[in-house]
């Protein structure tokens, strides 16, 4: 059973804070090879959305509100815990993502800043390429927007 959960910045206990940079950490730095300055400051800025699954956390967004990244609303560090890949949890996450983000921002346009490799997933959920490809942190992004 999977128990998701979104909270703001400063409702996360310690806990959920270390679980949610462990994650990042583990996926977005030791797996993907990639060392990048993860703690960016708009943590504090953003809503959570976790995915707990027996006390481990395997699936996590963050939500960002307008004008922080983007003029847009924006749904980023989309990660899912290598144990739990191949089990559909990431369309979930993202189903999950794109419904909180317009029940905290309203419905209008989420901006994210996608892997290139990514492309055809989150075009699944509505996302079209808003910008050419572009190097970040030594991999291929590119810009998506949902209206």
């Amino acid at each position: 059973m999977i128990n998701w959960i979104v909270k703001k910045f400063e409702d996360l206990s310690g806990q959920e804070l270390y679980a949610i940079l462990r994650l990042r950490s583990e996926v977005f730095v030791v797996e993907q090879n990639c060392v990048f300055q993860d703690m960016d400051n708009k943590d504090q800025s953003s809503w959570h959305l976790m995915a707990w699954e027996n006390d481990q956390l395997i699936a996590y967004t963050r939500l960002i509100p307008p004008g922080v990244a983007y003029a847009h609303a924006s749904i980023g560090r989309v990660v899912t815990s290598q144990t739990a890949r191949g089990t559909g949890i990431g369309k979930q996450l993202m189903e999950k993502s794109i419904e909180e983000a317009a029940a905290l921002f309203g419905s209008i346009p989420i901006k994210i800043g996608a892997q290139l490799y990514l492309r055809e997933f989150y075009s699944s959920f509505g996302f079209e390429q808003s910008s050419d490809i572009y190097l970040e942190d030594g991999i291929d992004h590119i810009e998506m927007i949902r209206h």
